[in-house]
Formats: structure tokens, sequence, C-alpha cells
């Protein structure tokens, strides 16, 4: 059996399909429905049960659910922009504690989601080894309440025992709840079809012209290809980076969905919040040195191939 929490969300639902197209439906999805459509992303998948958070919570504390095999846990509360800190620390450093505790007491196989966002503006580089891992500095609080836990699973020596990925910029289909967290290409989708233009965020550092930011970009399909071969492979732990290790610009991502929508590009560049400004990463790329060491043969589709691919979903607006 698998315990699969945010399995309703983004990454997590897409890693649904992914298990139920090996073939695997002995699922507990786990996750908090809210009132956004994220139920969506649910249909057509197999599972075995589905258990709100909380009370799922509440049961491994007591010891009344069945031992798993694996736990693969997505569910975090995603956004970086809320200012209840209070809110961050139960749902990603408190809850995660408790389910990998529960996990490792079970003898289960225990993979988490960690994200780039722990690397804050890149100072000490994007090195995913445990000595960096202790160095970063998170520019926001879902930033560091993901760092949080990355050293609690060091400072228990936990390293031998569970698996994270930390997610660089993922994007594709299974993201539209997401509202303001949604990736460019979907909050940008609609406005480029309609209008055909795309409005980025200005630069105000003066080593980046606007829209020259960057990213390390990867497709929500190359994520859960890597997801499922940890999942499969079980013995290779640690904390890894998960993105394709090449950054590419906002204009660049741009310009793919124009070129996919068969559109001459016109760009607008924006003010950013106020808000934003001291807490925007310019720069992003994994060094993907660990996860190759670790024996995965890397073979990433290339931006402009994947925005096509996600672009056309958006124009059939279907669901996985």
């Amino acid at each position: 059996m698998i315990i699969l929490t945010g399995g309703a969300g983004f990454i997590g639902s897409c890693f649904l399909k992914k298990l139920n197209d090996e073939g695997i439906s002995d699922i507990i999805v786990v996750d908090h429905l809210d009132e956004t459509e994220k139920w969506r992303n649910l249909t057509g998948k197999k599972f075995r049960d589905y258990v709100q958070k909380d009370e799922f919570l509440s049961k491994i504390k007591t010891s009344k659910f069945p031992k798993p095999d694996h736990v693969v846990h997505m569910g975090a509360a995603s956004s970086t922009t809320l200012t209840d800190s209070d809110y961050y620390m139960k749902n990603n450093y408190e809850y995660s504690k408790v389910l990998a505790e529960w996990t490792l007491r079970s003898k289960s196989k225990f993979l988490y989601a960690s994200s780039a966002a722990t690397y804050g503006d890149g100072g000490f580089g994007y090195s995913d080894s445990d000595e960096n891992t202790r160095r970063q500095k998170p520019l926001n609080m879902y930033g560091y309440s993901k760092q949080l836990f990355d050293l609690w699973v060091l400072d228990n020596g936990l390293i031998g025992s569970v698996t994270g990925l930390k997610f660089f910029n993922v994007f594709g289909p299974n993201e539209y709840h997401k509202e303001n967290m949604r990736s460019v290409i979907c909050k940008a989708f609609p406005k480029m079809r309609d209008v055909g233009k795309i409005e980025l965020f200005k630069s105000y550092r003066s080593d980046y012209a606007d829209g020259e930011q960057k990213r390390d970009f990867i497709y929500v399909k190359d994520a859960v290809e890597v997801m499922y071969g940890f999942f499969k492979s079980p013995e290779k732990t640690g904390i890894f980076n998960l993105g394709t290790g090449f950054a590419r610009s906002w204009n660049d991502l741009a310009r793919a969905m124009f070129a996919a929508l068969n559109k001459k590009p016109v760009i607008e560049y924006i003010e950013m919040p106020v808000s934003l400004r001291e807490k925007y990463q310019y720069f992003t790329q994994a060094d993907m040195t660990k996860l190759r060491e670790a024996g995965f043969d890397l073979k990433f589709q290339s931006l402009e191939d994947s925005v096509k691919d996600y672009v056309k979903y958006l124009e059939k607006e279907a669901y996985i």
C-alpha cells in the first residue's frame, strides 16, 4: 500500500497518474480539497481510498492506520506570499515530522518534497550537498519551513533512511487550482491566446535586463519520471535537486509560448509588487551532479518542447 499526501494537488496528482500508468492503484490519497476545483485532479484516477489530511494525522498519531510500504509526502502549504508563519510551521514542518517519524517506525519508505525556495538568493550556490543544505538562507517563510524539515532530517541522522527532492520551477497540467501560485504559463495563457500579449516583471538589478531573470524550469511530466525512479529504488536516499540543470529566462519562456501559439511575441514589462522585490530570486539553476551520481540518466524535454506540449493541453482545457 502507498500513502500519497497532496495526492489531489499539482505534482501529487501527476504522480498518482504515473503510478496508475504503471499498474499501481493500491493507494491512499491524503489531501484537503478546500474550495477550489482541485477535486478534478482525482477524476479518472484509481486509488483505494481518500482521507482528509487532519483526520489522517489523528489516525497515525493513535496508531489506527495500517502500515504502508511507501509514503510519498507531497502535501504542503505551497504559497510563497502568505504571512501566517504559524500556518507554514504547522503544515510544512510539524506535519512532516510527525509523518516521517510514523513512517520510519512502520519501517516504510519515505519520499518527500522539499523546494528550491530553500536556496534563497543563491548566494551559497545550488549544490544539494548536505554541507551546503545547512548554509542556505531562504527569502520567504515557505522556503524556511521547507529548509527546517531538511535540517531536521540531517540533524536526526535520517539522510540514509529518507529521500527528499528539491523541486525547482515545475509547470504543467493540474496546476489550475493554485491560483496566484500557478506557473506564468498557466496564468498568462488566456491573455496571450485572446490578446496576443504577455506581461513579465521588470528587473530591479542592473545586471539583469527586463525579462532576463532566469529560472530552472522543469516540466511536471519529467519531474514525476524522476520521482518514480526514486520510488522504485528506495535505497537511493538523501536530499536531491530536481530541476533540469539549465537556467532559462522569462523571455525565453514567453517566446516559447508565442511560438506554440503561432503568434508574434509581444512582451510588456510591468512593475513588480514592492512586497516581492526583496524576496525575488533572480537566478536558479539546479546542480544535478548528485542526481546523476545516483544513477539517473537525465533526458528532459527542452523548454520549447515542454511549453508546446503544455500549451496544447491548455488549449484543450482538459484534465489528466
